[in-house]
């Protein structure tokens, strides 16, 4: 390998050495968490990651949702290029394409990945790059890879099952959407998500020949939200606060989503009627702190063995969740609660204990972990790297980030300042991010802000690609522990 001669031979320094990457990703999780001030969130490993690298406040996801969110971070492509607007399947669409694994390993990384760092049903796990993906049970590789981190046959559900007041007397009952309950305390080490976890300590715990990079990905803080008693038991039920909502937040929307917000509020109207706002919310915070301390297991594997002088870590979600803002709950949107996410670093030459409000998104995943392995990114991706402002955060620099939505020509631009939202059909909307932080009042059409809005659309992709087939679309073929996707004729 090219870098172990140049090491040999004193080319490169040691200082220059690749360093080992560690991917922790958490899934729907908002910046409900300590180091992004939610004062309600018990995230002591968060802190702690904090203290030692940068967070960044104003971080946005490439993709409003799983599987777009991950394609565009995985291939280092928005949608607008890729055409994975929904459940596309980048690898079966755009097979050229090298995911971030593939292009790590190329250049000398041990690849290693585990748990939901693709979108989570059979069939979308890309299985190339990797020289070892963890599943918790190997029966699942027959069927082409799916995750199935919870099933309604698990030992360990809540007892009983469905266990959230949303769905006792529903007929049929959820399976896990809006489901949240505790779990015993002695069943945490079989869940999927601790599994994972458990696997990633084992692998950052050992000396490697090569530098390693070891992604695991957690379902948590996804629906369903079931975790120990103890985690739980973190919050008093008593002082749970739900985020402030608005009551005429759906009246100044444009027709269309107007019209689906409004048919989606039916589920915040029943955890209403029931008086359990604030017991989803528990589940949810419960949820983040297990999230929390999985992440927790993972830092002290790093710290305490060989490789501690020599790893990144990187921590993000896929996109946030909404709890009744703008009365939905769920994601899928182009407003705050859905793009913003947790994003954070650590590692050799990072600062320390650094915030940066600047605006950033994740499609700098890609260019950045490249630039730190020193590999060049494939031509046509987009984002940036992020090295030099993790090195000193003093030379961040606003710009407006393109959050893409569900099909071509819709989108947001996200500044400091303002959001802009621009739907398929041409209507639009407009907040004022320092004013109306909640998103409350859409401005988009008020007499003097044409200037704003125009200046905002001139960051939005000038060409769209066209979507690709979806997965209703296609047929998944297993072969033994291979799958491939054909197109439905």
């Amino acid at each position: 390998m090219l870098i172990v001669l140049l090491l040999q031979t004193g080319i490169l320094s040691a200082d220059d050495q690749q360093p080992n990457i560690v991917m922790f990703v958490v899934d729907d999780m908002c910046d409900w968490i300590g180091p992004m001030g939610h004062a309600q969130a018990i995230t002591p490993n968060m802190d702690r990651l904090a203290d030692q690298g940068i967070t960044f406040q104003d971080a946005h996801t490439p993709g409003i949702f799983c599987a777009p969110a991950r394609s565009a971070i995985f291939t280092g492509r928005l949608a607008s290029r890729t055409g994975c607007y929904r459940t596309q399947v980048y690898f079966q669409t755009r097979p050229e394409l090298r995911p971030l694994q593939v292009q790590l390993q190329a250049c000398g990384y041990a690849t290693f990945g585990a748990g939901k760092l693709f979108h989570h049903p059979a069939g979308y796990v890309d299985l190339r790059g990797w020289d070892s993906f963890f599943l918790r049970d190997e029966k699942l590789k027959e069927k082409g890879w799916d995750l199935q981190t919870w099933t309604v046959d698990s030992p360990i559900l809540p007892d009983p099952y469905p266990s959230s007041i949303f769905n006792h007397d529903r007929k049929p009952a959820n399976k896990f959407f809006m489901e949240w309950g505790k779990i015993l305390d002695e069943n945490e080490e079989l869940m999927a998500d601790t599994l994972r976890t458990n696997w990633a300590c084992d692998l950052v715990s050992k000396e490697h020949g090569k530098p390693f990079f070891v992604a695991v990905g957690l379902y948590t803080p996804h629906f369903p939200n079931y975790v120990p008693e103890k985690y739980f038991d973190l919050y008093d039920p008593e002082t749970i606060e739900h985020p402030p909502y608005f009551e005429w937040d759906l009246e100044d929307l444009p027709p269309a989503i107007k019209r689906a917000k409004t048919a989606r509020s039916a589920i915040h109207k029943r955890l209403e009627q029931l008086d359990a706002v604030e017991d989803a919310i528990h589940g949810y915070l419960a949820s983040i702190s297990y999230a929390d301390a999985m992440l927790g297991r993972l830092l002290d594997a790093i710290a305490s063995g060989p490789n501690a002088d020599n790893t990144i870590v990187v921590l993000w979600s896929d996109h946030g969740y909404h709890h009744g803002e703008k009365f939905d709950w769920g994601k899928h949107t182009l407003w705050e609660r859905t793009t913003n996410v947790p994003f954070m670093w650590m590692g050799p030459g990072i600062a320390r204990g650094e915030s940066i409000e600047t605006t950033v998104s994740l499609i700098d995943i890609m260019p950045t972990l490249l630039d730190y392995s020193g590999a060049t990114a494939d031509a046509g991706a987009d984002g940036i790297s992020l090295r030099e402002v993790l090195d000193d955060p003093g030379k961040a620099v606003e710009r407006n980030v393109v959050v893409p939505g569900m099909q071509p020509g819709e989108y947001a631009i996200v500044s400091n300042d303002w959001r802009y939202i621009h739907y398929a059909d041409g209507t639009e909307e407009l907040y004022n991010l320092d004013r109306d932080p909640n998103e409350w009042f859409n401005m988009a059409g008020l007499e003097g802000l044409s200037v704003v809005m125009e200046e905002l659309r001139k960051s939005a992709p000038v060409t769209w690609a066209e979507p690709g087939p979806e997965r209703n679309r296609l047929r998944l073929i297993t072969e033994g522990r291979e799958f491939h996707w054909i197109t439905k004729k």
